[in-house]
């Protein structure tokens, strides 16, 4: 019975990632609806991203308060520069442009858009020498072909629209309100692309200086805690310079409060911490590798309460960024599997027995020059056993 349990206890332990970055997603897809819903309806996303972004700092600074009191580092120059760039990067201009390109656009077009973010991470990291690209690897091919496929899917849904989709359940539905909410963006449809291309690579750059600034910042919800009340000090500045009317900052008890509080408690606060956990434990591109899971999820929902339409080029294109996407990550795998190799062998010396029953230590170097020969020169090593002596 104990062994049962410990084995049950270990598999939700592998298994906790995995739910909650599923979760998550469902938690992103409800938002991009109803924020459509409140922005079709008027709502200014300037004020939408302040109000947002001072709801999430309300509800994770408390606990942030309490529960890290030990554990947080001291406030530095260089982290407080880090932290002034990551609220500029996520609460400001992301979610600026990522709503601005929402309104223009829908909710299933701007998921699909945002799903270009393992590659835009890909190409971030490449620009600022985070990461090598060796041609010759597989890995790297991968990277490269999936980092063009991605980008040709994003092309082919912005220029291209074809004939609409009719799904299933759609056939019976009555379509007036999409033309409603459509005929105000159609004509504006490559400017909301451009606004959604803008914020992936944003956004792809706040989960690259997240990642490098939560190694030295080791209080996670501290972090977001101030990312987030910097970000709301930054978008009331940038709100009153682009909103002139006193009015667009009322907020009844209405579909707009709901859409704040929402946003900011799942999307902001809850999403930024659990992103940041499982970044730290699985690294990045696990984290972004789910996002196509919100697209699909959106797509249902849109369609049930929008009424929302689909058009071939829009699945054409999806279909691309999604096959480009697993190229990427597939890359990344396959890179991450080569570092813990090589971690490994580096801390642990390797024993081999060659021939005539005598014992062999491989150093590193010598590691190394079997990686490197050993499709050349045949090696007589009979079996590899690792010993901690």
């Amino acid at each position: 019975m104990e062994g049962k349990g410990e084995c049950n206890c270990n598999f939700y332990q592998r298994a906790k990632p995995y739910i909650a970055m599923i979760s998550l997603q469902f938690g992103y897809g409800g938002m991009n609806i109803i924020t459509k819903v409140s922005l079709n309806r008027g709502m200014s996303h300037y004020v939408l991203v302040v109000y947002r972004n001072a709801f999430a700092t309300a509800i994770i600074a408390p606990f942030a308060l309490f529960l890290e009191r030990k554990i947080r580092p001291k406030m530095t120059f260089m982290m407080f520069l880090q932290i002034f760039v990551l609220g500029l990067l996520g609460p400001v201009i992301d979610q600026n442009f990522y709503y601005a390109g929402l309104k223009y656009t829908s909710p299933t077009f701007s998921c699909a858009m945002s799903n270009m973010l393992p590659a835009m991470t890909f190409v971030i990291a490449v620009l600022f020498r985070m990461e090598k690209v060796d041609i010759k690897k597989n890995r790297c091919q991968a990277k490269v072909l999936g980092t063009i496929v991605t980008v040709a899917g994003a092309m082919l849904m912005t220029l291209y629209k074809g004939h609409v989709v009719n799904l299933i359940w759609s056939n019976h539905m009555n379509y007036n309100v999409t033309e409603i909410t459509n005929g105000t963006y159609d004509k504006d449809w490559v400017k909301g692309s451009i606004f959604l291309i803008l914020a992936t690579l944003v956004w792809a750059s706040f989960f690259i200086l997240q990642n490098i600034t939560m190694r030295k910042y080791t209080a996670p919800l501290s972090l977001i805690a101030l990312v987030c009340f910097m970000g709301t000090l930054q978008s009331i500045a940038i709100t009153f310079v682009m909103e002139h009317k006193n009015s667009v900052w009322t907020i009844g008890f209405d579909m707009n409060l709901f859409v704040v509080a929402y946003a900011g408690i799942v999307s902001s606060s809850i999403a930024y911490y659990v992103q940041g956990i499982v970044m730290e434990k699985k690294g990045p591109f696990f984290v972004t590798a789910f996002s196509p899971l919100m697209m699909i999820i959106v797509a249902i929902m849109g369609s049930f309460i929008l009424a929302e339409k689909l058009y071939i080029g829009g699945i054409i294109g999806a279909v691309l960024i999604l096959a480009g996407i697993y190229f990427v990550l597939w890359g990344k795998y396959k890179e991450y599997k080569e570092k813990e190799i090589e971690e490994f062998l580096i801390h642990e010396p390797v024993k081999g027995i060659i021939g005539n029953n005598k014992m062999m230590i491989l150093q590193n170097n010598d590691i190394e020059m079997l990686k490197n020969y050993e499709n050349k020169i045949p090696i007589p090593i009979i079996s590899i056993r690792v010993s901690k002596a």
